[in-house]
């Protein structure tokens, strides 16, 4: 008999958090007149994406009722609240899941009222029937269960009611995707400006600085090679590895762009040629990546951006794991899947790599992974980093290729 009892509470429970919402729901409903007046009025367009949002706060507050009971969450689907004014109204009214949440409400507020009467009349009925036939006779309760089916009934309505449709599903799943290209773009075009002005620097600073200086010593040794052609043939010599050194300048800059090693050995013996001046003891793993296929068959290289993309990856985790980690060994895997090249790099460091907002004074946080992610994100990949204190660290990067 206690557990009937019990589980007849919960029902019940159950059944007076619906009743409760539908009350508020007569409260909204109140709010929703009042809302679509003032639009049409025009004044108080503002309002109704707030109106919205908070029809939004009750249908999930119900969805998290459902399942919590029934054991099944209710998927959501909605179009984002951003933007300006008018777009913000555009995107409520044509949201299809806000019609179907109005549905829901107009619905709820009449069977949720009606549940929980029933289950009052249940609970009448049964504290005095099954009283007697459970708890003297000591047969199975026959009425206080009709309340867990109430709130089965409740639950069943309310996900038929509150379940997304496929076009709302649809709308909601582009526009959340052009929300998250909306901000790789603007992650892509910070990066690309960052680059531009790290270039520019380096012009400026380096090879700009020592062509400057070439053209002096080459002015002042035509002066001086009349009067004195030693001093001519010194200035001519400084002149030379002045040369020199603004062509070492200029190959550095052009590394930073595009390493020319990429194009000579390809991503792996780029890959390669990084872990042996790492600093650390770095083993590649990259079978089936690049060279020659099981029938024997040249395996395509990924394309040029993707290949870019993953040696400074590569290139900066390994920095990161020199610069921070403690260890002194670490690890890289290329894989290759379908339409995916799969970057893994490990070191056995100390750990706490975090995100470059809350990334402390220690550890791999900081510019370096947030210009990962940047680069990662330009190019619609994904990244992973799982960095425990303690270690090791672990960098998961998944790069769209078309092999």
């Amino acid at each position: 008999m206690r557990e009937t009892v019990d589980q007849a509470g919960r029902a019940t429970a159950q059944l007076m958090r619906a009743a409760a919402l539908a009350l508020v729901s007569y409260l909204y409903i109140a709010l929703l007149l009042f809302t679509a007046v003032a639009t049409v009025l025009v004044v108080g367009a503002a309002v109704l994406p707030e109106t919205v949002l908070l029809l939004r706060r009750m249908a999930g507050f119900k969805r998290r009722e459902v399942g919590a009971w029934s054991g099944k969450p209710v998927p959501e689907a909605y179009v984002p609240l951003t933007g300006e004014l008018s777009e913000r109204v555009r995107a409520a009214t044509r949201d299809p899941s806000t019609y179907r949440d109005l549905r829901w409400l107009f619905a709820h507020f009449g069977y949720g009222l009606i549940l929980a009467y029933v289950s009052l009349i249940v609970w009448s009925v049964g504290v005095f029937v099954d009283g007697v036939w459970c708890g003297l006779l000591r047969r199975p309760a026959v009425v206080l269960p009709l309340l867990s089916r109430l709130a089965d009934v409740d639950a069943m309505w309310s996900a038929a009611l509150l379940t997304p449709s496929p076009e709302a599903r649809r709308s909601a799943d582009l526009a959340e995707r052009v929300e998250e290209l909306t901000v790789t773009r603007a992650g892509a075009v910070a990066a690309h400006g960052a680059e531009l002005r790290r270039i520019e620097r380096d012009l400026h600073d380096g090879a700009q600085a020592r062509l400057v200086a070439l053209s002096m010593r080459v002015g002042l040794a035509k002066r001086a090679y009349d009067k004195d052609p030693d001093a001519a043939r010194r200035l001519l010599d400084d002149a030379q590895d002045q040369a020199e050194e603004a062509l070492t300048e200029l190959r550095h800059v052009v590394r930073g762009i595009h390493p020319p090693i990429l194009t000579d050995r390809g991503l792996v013996g780029a890959v390669r040629a990084l872990a042996a001046s790492s600093g650390l003891d770095v083993a590649v793993d990259a079978e089936g990546v690049e060279g020659k296929g099981v029938e024997g068959e040249d395996l395509p290289r990924a394309p040029a951006a993707v290949e870019a993309a993953a040696y400074f990856v590569i290139a900066e985790a390994l920095t990161n794991a020199a610069k921070h980690s403690g260890s002194q060994r670490a690890r890289v895997q290329l894989i290759r899947t379908a339409g995916r090249l799969r970057i893994v790099v490990r070191d056995e460091g100390r750990g706490g790599a975090e995100t470059p907002a809350a990334a402390p004074g220690g550890g791999m946080g900081g510019s370096g992974l947030l210009g990962m992610r940047r680069r990662v994100a330009a190019l619609d990949g994904t990244m992973e980093v799982n960095s425990p204190v303690g270690g090791p660290t672990v960098i998961e990067v998944e790069l769209p290729c078309a092999w």
